[in-house]
C-alpha cells in the first residue's frame, strides 16, 4: 500500500499554497467589485454619471472571486459533509467508501474542467462577449476550471491520505 501514496507532505503544501494564490485573487477581485460600485453609485448619484459597464464587470468579478476562492474553502474545512451514516461503520467500509467518494469528486471535477475549457473554447472560437461592455467572455470559464484544480489535487492528497491510513 505505501507505493500507492503518491502525495506527501510537499505536495500537501503545494495545493495549499496554489490555493492560497489563487484565493487571493478572488480577493482583489472582491475590491474591483467593491471600487466599480462605489465609483457608479457615487457617479449616479452626485454627477449623474454612470460608470459604463459596470454591472458586466461585476457580474464577471463575481465569477472570479467565487471560482478562485472554493478551493481555499475546501482546504480550510468549510465545505459541507455529512458523516453521521459513515461514523457508524467499521474503519475497512469507511476507507472504501472514502475512497470510492474521492474517485467520483476527482471523475466529476475533471469532467467539469474538461467541459469548462471546452466552452472557453467555444466562446472564443464564436467571439461570445458580455452585453453592454462588450467584455470577451472566453477567459472566464477557463478561470472557473484552474478554480476546480485545487480541488482534484486536494481529492488526490485525500486519498493518499486513506491509503496510509492502516
Amino acid at each position: 500500500m505505501r507505493r500507492l501514496c503518491f502525495l506527501g507532505e510537499k505536495e500537501g503544501k503545494f495545493v495549499q499554497y496554489i490555493s492560497h494564490q489563487l484565493e487571493s485573487i478572488g480577493a482583489v477581485a472582491i475590491l474591483v467589485i467593491m471600487c466599480v460600485t462605489c465609483v457608479d453609485i457615487v457617479g449616479a448619484k452626485l454627477l449623474k454619471w454612470r460608470l459604463f459597464g459596470a454591472i458586466d464587470i461585476v457580474m464577471l468579478s463575481q465569477v472570479v472571486a467565487i471560482s478562485l476562492s472554493a478551493g481555499a474553502t475546501l482546504l480550510a474545512g468549510r465545505h459541507i459533509t455529512v458523516e453521521f451514516f459513515l461514523r457508524r461503520l467499521s474503519r475497512k467500509s469507511q476507507k472504501v467508501i472514502n475512497l470510492c467518494v474521492y474517485f467520483v469528486l476527482i471523475a466529476f471535477t475533471s469532467i467539469a474542467i474538461w467541459r469548462l475549457a471546452l466552452l472557453g473554447y467555444s466562446f472564443y472560437k464564436s467571439g461570445e462577449h458580455s452585453a453592454t461592455a462588450k467584455i470577451p467572455l472566453f477567459p472566464f470559464p477557463l478561470v472557473i476550471s484552474i478554480g476546480l484544480l485545487p480541488f482534484v489535487l486536494k481529492y488526490l492528497e485525500r486519498i493518499s491520505e486513506e491509503l496510509r491510513k492502516t
